[in-house]
């Protein structure tokens, strides 16, 4: 399949919480976060630069993963508690602590194309606590969404920080993209 030409619309949100025992990652089985709006990653790292011989001799690029922002309809009350350390009482009310920590979690999703969709993973997030906004409503009330601020940064032993679909993705690799973090398979020769 050709490769896409442009890439418009953002849907498939999924979060895969980590687990971490003895050094080894773990991913939870992904969950769906509904009512996606908007998806902002910023490359984090500057450009390294050294000069000598008064000019640039050499430069390279930094790769610390990325800061992202995800815009929402609303956060749901699974990923407060799995993701943001809220936890949830037998009131059935959730609950915020300044000792609660939060847990990493691995967050997929795509945008659409011309061609084809291209699914993404980002391996290794941490989220900040959200931004409490709301409004008065008016004669023509427009939904509030929340946003939420995370980290993508490189996962542990490998340094993956991304993953993403080509138009030569496989089948069996492109339909599974969300029952499991995706995982490069190394053939055993």
């Amino acid at each position: 399949m050709p490769e896409n030409k442009v890439k418009f619309g953002l849907r498939n949100v999924h979060y895969s919480k980590i687990t971490e025992s003895n050094g080894e990652i773990t991913y939870g089985i992904p969950t769906a976060i509904k009512g996606a709006v908007e998806l902002t990653l910023e490359p984090r790292g500057d450009m390294i630069e050294f000069y000598a011989d008064d000019m640039l001799y050499y430069s390279a690029q930094n790769n610390q993963g990325y800061d992202g922002t995800l815009n929402i309809a609303l956060i749901p009350q699974e990923f407060a508690t799995d993701c943001l350390g809220e936890t949830k009482n037998d009131d059935d009310v959730i609950t915020e602590s300044a000792n609660s920590k939060g847990s990493p979690f691995a967050l997929m999703f795509e945008f659409d194309g011309d061609q084809k969709a291209t699914r993404h993973v980002l391996y290794n997030c941490t989220a900040n606590r959200p931004t409490v906004t709301g409004e008065t409503k008016n004669d023509s009330p427009e939904p509030q969404t929340d946003e939420l601020t995370f980290v993508a940064s490189a996962r542990q032993g490998d340094y993956l920080v991304k993953a993403k679909t080509t138009g030569e993705t496989g089948s069996e690799v492109y339909e599974g993209w969300y029952d499991e973090v995706y995982e490069e398979v190394e053939e055993i020769e």
